[in-house]
């Protein structure tokens, strides 16, 4: 679809969209939910102070607390699910501000709960686990909370916490309306003179084209429309990092990386041993770029090379098709994995699959207790949608597992645990993709799925994890982040990884960091790519091998939740993230794929 026009929402046949519906029947019924919630919020004041009264009083106020929540969740969703494909739609757009608005308000209301729990303290709050069945199953949630206590503050400064929540969103909403509705691209064009439309539905599609001339100006036109914002997109970039050495600051942490990685008992060094790890192994990738740049025939490897076909003949891989490849590639998880899947994208229509005007950038999966989980993508009809199309999967399954398995308490995951069950999929079909079909196109075009997945989250990720732990370092400094000292420090940082085999670009690969509207606010998130990719590698090669308890311990992971610590759910599914040994392994992983490519190449 790389050189079709990009078609209107209106274009987009139903069955190729998600199910809406299946959240709220109608606009009037998600109206009506949002009236209730409202209508409710005064109520829970009522609770306040009272927490302590008793282990009955405590565990009814949990009860409500965690059912506002989570229908508040629900609205969001709803609202998403329109405003995500038609970033430019008023009404959608409106309707999601309404409940961003809606859950400020509702955490400030239910903001009493933990510094009240603290005031009963642990010793009867454990007390009263054992005599109130009710309570039994916050356990784990009273271990997390006694960790975190240094940083809970006062009722009246947590409530305050949980309103600005809603305004504290608006620099991410703002990069992400540039981005997704307001920006415009000029066309790119072919080698004989025409025109291709460049569009967020489009553009991974357009980098991996044949023709050059498509990539090339594909690649300056889309930097340079983001170029041209770069003012107001760095400003954003700087409030929400400022929003974050503020969060960090109120809650009493040292740091803004240890305020993101403490509340999920991530230890720092993790963090720091990812980055050291990557830049140790920076020659490996610097190997790929000149196999890369021999394969095709250039004295200088340009940015616009790096995701260039390898083969005349990559695989059309229609959205059915790439289905297929991944039912087949994740049958090694058994018959109830399958089922869920089949389910969810043949007849509950989890999946919103093909570009349109105004849908937002990438892909996600979405949703919350009570729904189906949902996801969004462009899919291109080659194979790098399939591979999307596997990674989201493996967030939606995890999401589906994680739902029917917990109790609201423990209905979420943690970011760091959720990267690896999408790398996993991927990991898993790829491997039944190169056993099972030995043409050399085709396996050529596998390993560049899988260059390009490791790009991102092997190169790309752990590179904005050293360009935003620095924006974070200087503002707590004071220091000024603007655009263009943005866009020195980042294309610094890639030059690093380019070494002396891709040409320089300096503006246009510096700006790389406005063209991620979303994961640069999302608090030190990007380096858990890299960790998760680490993790799924490990625990998928224990499945392929056959391991024996391997696939068991692997679902009971998909289904743990937060019941427990990120690093203590992963080590019982068979991995150690506290250990920079999973990621040297997983290096060692890339340096097969790179050495497998080189010999079908020449």
């Amino acid at each position: 679809m790389s050189t079709q026009r990009v078609p209107q929402r209106s274009e987009i046949a139903v069955k190729d969209t998600w199910d809406a519906a299946s959240v709220f029947a109608s606009f009037a019924a998600w109206e009506a939910e949002i009236d209730r919630i409202s209508t409710l919020l005064p109520t829970l004041a009522a609770h306040k102070g009272h927490l302590g009264d008793s282990p009955a009083a405590l565990a009814d106020w949990l009860t409500i607390a965690e059912d506002v929540l989570v229908r508040t969740q629900r609205l969001y969703v709803y609202a998403s699910m329109f405003f995500e494909v038609d970033t430019a739609d008023q009404t959608a757009a409106a309707m999601r501000d309404r409940v961003i608005g809606l859950f400020a308000q509702v955490s400030a209301a239910v903001s009493f709960t933990e510094p009240e729990l603290l005031e009963v303290g642990f010793e009867t709050l454990r007390k009263w686990i054992k005599e109130e069945p009710r309570l039994a199953i916050y356990e784990h949630y009273l271990d997390a909370l006694e960790r975190l206590q240094a940083h809970v503050r006062s009722a009246e400064v947590e409530e305050v916490l949980g309103l600005v929540q809603d305004p504290f969103g608006t620099a991410s909403a703002t990069h992400g309306i540039l981005a997704d509705a307001d920006v415009t691209f000029a066309p790119a064009r072919n080698s004989k003179g025409e025109s291709v439309p460049v569009d967020q539905g489009n553009i991974d599609a357009l980098l991996t084209d044949h023709d050059r001339e498509v990539r090339r100006t594909a690649f300056e036109n889309y930097a340079d429309a983001h170029l041209k914002l770069k003012n107001t997109m760095a400003n954003c970039i700087s409030a929400g990092v400022k929003q974050n050495v503020f969060n960090a600051r109120a809650r009493r942490y040292p740091s803004s990386l240890e305020a993101a990685l403490t509340p999920n008992h991530i230890p720092v060094q993790v963090y720091y041993a990812l980055i050291e790890t990557y830049k140790k192994h920076l020659p490996v990738w610097h190997r790929y770029w000149a196999i890369r740049r021999r394969a095709l025939g250039l004295e200088l490897l340009a940015p616009y090379d790096i995701k260039a076909p390898l083969t005349e003949h990559p695989p059309h891989v229609s959205f059915d098709q790439a289905f297929d490849w991944v039912v087949e590639g994740m049958k090694p998880l058994g018959d109830e994995y399958i089922s869920v899947l089949k389910r969810g994208v043949l007849e509950e229509r989890w999946v919103d699959k093909y570009p349109n005007k105004g849908k937002r950038a990438g892909a996600f999966s979405t949703g919350a207790p009570g729904t189906h989980p949902y996801i969004l993508m462009s899919h291109n009809d080659d194979i790098y949608g399939m591979s999307t199309l596997a990674h989201e999967l493996g967030h939606s399954l995890h999401s589906y597992f994680t739902w029917t398995s917990q109790p609201l308490a423990y209905a979420d995951y943690s970011i760091f645990v959720a990267e690896v069950a999408s790398n996993f999929n991927q990991a898993l079909v790829r491997a039944h993709l190169l056993e099972t079909n030995t043409d050399k196109d085709f396996q050529i075009a596998v390993i560049e799925e899988a260059m390009s997945n490791f790009h991102r989250y092997f190169f790309i990720m752990p590179t904005l994890a050293r360009f935003e732990l620095e924006l974070h370092e200087r503002s707590e400094r004071g220091e000024p982040l603007t655009a263009d000292t943005m866009i020195s420090l980042l294309d610094g940082l890639f030059r690093e990884g380019y070494g002396s085999e891709v040409a320089e670009d300096p503006q246009r690969i510096g700006i790389t960091w406005a063209e991620f509207p979303s994961h640069l606010y999302m608090n030190f998130y990007v380096f858990q790519y890299a960790t998760g990719i680490s993790g799924a590698h490990a625990l998928a090669e224990r499945v392929l091998a056959g391991e024996p308890g391997a696939v068991d311990r692997y679902l009971a992971f998909l289904k743990a939740g937060s019941s427990g610590f990120p690093l203590d759910v992963l080590k019982a599914a068979g991995v150690d993230l506290t250990s920079p040994e999973p990621v040297e392994r997983t290096f060692g992983e890339l340096s097969k794929l790179v050495d497998r490519l080189e010999k079908l190449v020449g």
